[in-house]
C-alpha cells in the first residue's frame, strides 16, 4: 500500500503544478512579471514556512546545526532551479500548456531522474532484481509517452498554419522561441531534484528532532525555494523597473481585488506540487528517484486535459490528437510499471 499511496500523492501534486497557471490567466491588466512575482513570494516564501513551522519540529535548531556546505548546494540547487522555473512559465506562454509542458517536463524528467542516481551510485540498482527492472521499465515508458506528447506538438505546429484558431487561443504561440526556452527549463528545473538530495542531511535531521517522516522534506523545500525566490526576484524586479509596471499593483482601472486572490491561489497552488512530491518521495524506498519521473508524467498528463478544455487543440486533425492521447496512455502505464517496481521493491 506504501508505493500505491507514494504514486497517489504523486498524482495529486502533479494535478497541482499542472494546474497552478489556471489561475494566472484569469489576471487582468498586470504584467507577466507583476504576477509571477506576487503569486510567487506565496510559492517561495510564505506557504512553504507556514507549512514548515506547523510540521518541523526545532526548525532554528535543525538550520544552525546543518553543515554550511549542505545549506549552500540545497540554495544553489534552488538558484538554479528558479531560473528553470521563469522559463518553465515562458514556455507555456509561447508553446501553450500542452506542448509547453511536455517539451520542457520531458527535458526535465531525463536529467532529474537518472543525474542524481548516477552520481550517486545508485543507478546500478536498477539492473540488479526485478524490482529494478520494473521501475527501469516504467522510466523508459514515461520517456516514451514524453516523447510521443512531442511528436503530436510538432504535429500541432504543422497544422497551425492551416487553422489560425490555436494561435487565438495561445495568443504569443511562437514554436523556436517556446522550444529554446523549454529545454532551457527542463535542464535546470531538475536541479529541483538535486537540491531535494542535497538536502537528505536537513530531512534527516528533521527526522531525529521527531519531525514525520511525511513531512521530512519540508524544511528542505524552504532552503531551496528561497534560492528560486532569489532568481525570480531579480529577474522580475528587473523587468518591473525596466516596464515601469510597479504602478499596476494600485490600478485602479484593473481589476486588482480578483487579480491578488487569482494570483495567491495560483501561488499556494503552485507550491502545493513540491509539498506532495516531497511526501510521495517518502514512499519510494531504494527507488525513490523515480518520484521524478513520476511527477513528471502526472504534470504532462493533467496539463494536456488542461489544455483539451481551453481549446488548445481546436483545428488540429484527429490524427494529431489521437497521437497525444496515445502518448498520455504511454504515460499512464508508466506510473502503473513504477509502482509496480516500488512495491516489490519495498516487498
Amino acid at each position: 500500500m506504501g508505493a500505491i499511496f507514494g504514486i497517489i500523492l504523486h498524482s495529486i501534486g502533479g494535478f497541482a503544478a499542472a494546474s497552478f497557471y489556471v489561475p494566472y490567466t484569469k489576471v487582468k491588466d498586470w504584467a507577466w512579471e507583476n504576477y509571477w512575482l506576487f503569486g510567487g513570494i506565496f510559492s517561495w516564501i510564505i506557504t512553504p514556512a507556514f507549512i514548515a513551522l506547523l510540521a518541523v519540529e526545532s526548525n532554528f535548531f535543525i538550520l544552525e546545526n546543518t553543515e554550511f556546505s549542505t545549506t549552500f548546494w540545497t540554495y544553489f540547487f534552488g538558484v538554479l532551479w528558479g531560473i528553470g522555473g521563469l522559463t518553465y512559465g515562458m514556455s507555456m506562454r509561447f508553446l501553450g500548456l500542452s506542448l509547453g509542458n511536455a517539451v520542457a517536463l520531458g527535458f526535465c524528467a531525463i536529467f532529474g531522474t537518472l543525474v542524481p542516481p548516477i552520481f550517486e551510485g545508485r543507478i546500478m540498482l536498477l539492473f540488479q532484481d526485478a524490482s529494478g527492472l520494473w521501475t527501469f521499465s516504467g522510466i523508459m515508458a514515461c520517456f516514451v509517452g514524453i516523447g510521443i506528447c512531442g511528436i503530436a506538438g510538432a504535429r500541432k505546429d504543422r497544422e497551425l498554419d492551416q487553422d489560425r484558431s490555436i494561435a487565438q487561443v495561445v495568443k504569443e504561440f511562437n514554436m523556436r522561441k517556446g522550444f529554446l526556452v523549454a529545454f532551457i527549463s527542463g535542464l535546470l528545473s531538475a536541479c529541483m531534484a538535486f537540491g531535494l538530495a542535497a538536502g537528505k542531511p536537513i530531512a534527516a535531521l528533521s527526522a531525529e528532532h521527531g519531525t514525520a517522516s511525511l513531512w521530512q522534506n519540508s524544511l528542505v523545500l524552504v532552503v531551496i525555494l528561497w534560492g528560486g525566490f532569489t532568481t525570480n526576484f531579480i529577474w522580475c524586479g528587473s523587468l518591473i523597473l525596466k516596464n515601469r509596471s510597479f504602478n499596476q499593483f494600485k490600478d485602479k482601472n484593473a481589476p486588482l481585488k480578483k487579480n491578488y486572490i487569482f494570483s495567491i491561489i495560483a501561488g499556494i497552488t503552485w507550491y502545493l506540487q513540491f509539498m506532495f512530491y516531497g511526501m510521495g518521495t517518502t514512499f519510494m524506498g531504494k527507488f525513490d528517484f523515480a518520484s521524478w519521473t513520476l511527477h513528471m508524467a502526472f504534470i504532462i498528463l493533467f496539463s494536456n486535459i488542461w489544455g483539451f478544455s481551453f481549446g488548445e487543440w481546436k483545428g488540429t486533425s484527429n490524427k494529431t490528437r489521437s497521437v497525444m492521447i496515445g502518448g498520455l496512455l504511454v504515460i499512464v502505464i508508466s506510473t502503473i510499471l513504477i509502482g509496480i517496481g516500488t512495491y516489490l521493491g519495498a516487498s
